[in-house]
């Protein structure tokens, strides 16, 4: 990893010293870090008033036992986690996620990402993030209804629409959100809707919430574009994965007149040079719960599945990785550059490896970083949040235009501090900076706490 500045390596050191194998952490960790150097220089005071080291250490940790029953009528025993991680702005706000991988290291570098993205979306939201290691593939409803009670038997004591308001995330959608929902009301005896984001439309869910995600993506990435006077119009895209982020990807850059040619899941990917079918995409992914590989069989000639190999030594003009974090590492930077790839957005949190994106930068792809560009969901539950607390409901047309309106505005500040600090054209430092500078600035507000 390059160096960093030298009144940030002491901190750094810190994390490593007390947050020991987590190494999605330290990897947040260290990108923020390798962006601030010019802010301390310009003002010591957020690293002299220990603003940085606290910002990487959170409010609190929670982690439980959650133990269910499976069909068979065994018990099972699962972790859950939360991690609070800064509230200086408003209540805790981010996902949950229901993936094997899970554990504390993913859980705190995607809380820690989530202060930023949260910060820069410009609403009242503080950063958090949860999840648990099991894994919804393979369960019937019933064992996931009572995996999801269990859990919120413990997470409903740590949350609440002025405290921490949780979301879904990889393996957590409008399902599981309705059985977490349901647990929270049973035990509470109230109907809270604010304290849980991403439910169903009849009962306190908001209009482009599902989509929310992918469009923002597309959106951020569509401005960056036109930084350079291009278009989506005509070009070839890439999109990684193919849950709701990639499908409402694909969407929109359909409708921006773009053409995706290949998509994924954690088997293989399918490449299309007719262009993804989408309705057939979503009848396997949404309807039937199915794999990737069930869409070259039912589209016929056009349509290939490959099993090995990485989607991104495919060609294409613009890429968008929607799947999980790392997943496109140097040699796939290479092939993009190669191949003549002129942007990357992502859609997924942290899906390109440091060494990735510093190719980027090098070869003058226009690349944008997962804090910026997948925001939209965050933004679109806090306008969930917004209509709860109003008992109101907006229509789809009024909330895309809100989410658009946000994602520029996100975009614009990536620009502008970029360029206030020397660093035109450098979306990671304009993020990073942008996103601290205003938590920063409410933590020293708020004195030390």
């Amino acid at each position: 990893m390059p160096s960093l500045n030298e009144k940030l390596h002491p901190i750094y050191d810190e994390v490593l010293r007390r947050n020991p194998g987590e190494v999605e952490f330290h990897q947040a960790v260290h990108e923020v870090l390798d962006s601030l150097g010019p802010v301390v220089a310009k003002q010591p005071d957020y690293a002299d008033g220990a603003v940085i080291r606290r910002l990487c250490e959170p409010e609190r940790q929670i982690i439980f036992r959650v133990p269910w029953v499976d069909d068979d009528g065994r018990v099972q025993i699962n972790r859950g986690f939360r991690v609070e991680f800064n509230s200086s702005l408003g209540p805790y706000k981010g996902g949950l996620r229901f993936h094997p991988s899970v554990y504390l290291g993913i859980v705190k570098f995607l809380g820690f990402e989530q202060i930023f993205k949260n910060s820069l979306t410009g609403l009242p939201i503080g950063g958090g993030k949860g999840g648990s290691d099991f894994d919804p593939k393979g369960h019937s409803d019933g064992e996931i209804m009572r995996f999801c009670q269990s859990f919120m038997t413990e997470l409903y004591r740590h949350i609440g629409e002025y405290t921490d308001v949780p979301a879904g995330d990889i393996g957590v959608g409008g399902r599981e959100i309705g059985y977490l929902f349901g647990q929270y009301k049973r035990i509470t005896n109230r109907y809270e809707s604010g304290v849980l984001t991403g439910k169903g439309l009849t009962w306190g869910g908001s209009q482009v919430r599902t989509e929310a995600t992918g469009y923002g993506t597309v959106f951020f990435t569509d401005e960056m574009l036109r930084t350079r006077g291009s278009s989506f119009d005509g070009k070839t895209v890439l999109v990684s994965g193919s849950g709701n982020v990639a499908i409402y990807a694909i969407q929109k850059v359909e409708q921006l007149g773009g053409r995706v040619i290949a998509c994924s899941d954690s088997g293989g990917y399918v490449v299309d040079e007719k262009g993804i079918d989408l309705d057939l995409l979503r009848e396997i992914k949404e309807v039937r719960r199915g794999r990737i590989s069930e869409y070259a069989e039912l589209r016929g000639g056009s349509a290939g599945y490959v099993t090995d190999g990485s989607i991104w030594q495919q060609a294409c003009d613009i890429a968008l990785p929607c799947a999980t974090q790392n997943e496109l590492n140097a040699d796939d930077a290479k092939a993009l550059i190669n191949n003549g790839c002129i942007a990357v957005a992502e859609g997924a949190n942290m899906p390109c490896t440091p060494e990735a994106v510093r190719l980027f930068a090098s070869a003058g792809v226009a690349f944008a970083p997962g804090k910026a560009a997948n925001a939209g969901g965050v933004a679109t539950s806090a306008l969930e949040m917004q209509q709860n607390a109003s008992r109101d409901s907006w229509g789809f047309e009024h909330t895309e235009a809100r989410l658009a309106d946000i994602m520029r505005s996100i975009h614009d500040r990536c620009v502008s501090t970029a360029e206030e600090y020397g660093l035109p054209g450098n979306y990671v430092a304009g993020a990073n900076i942008s996103g601290f500078t205003q938590v920063a600035d409410a933590m020293l507000a708020l004195g030390v706490i």
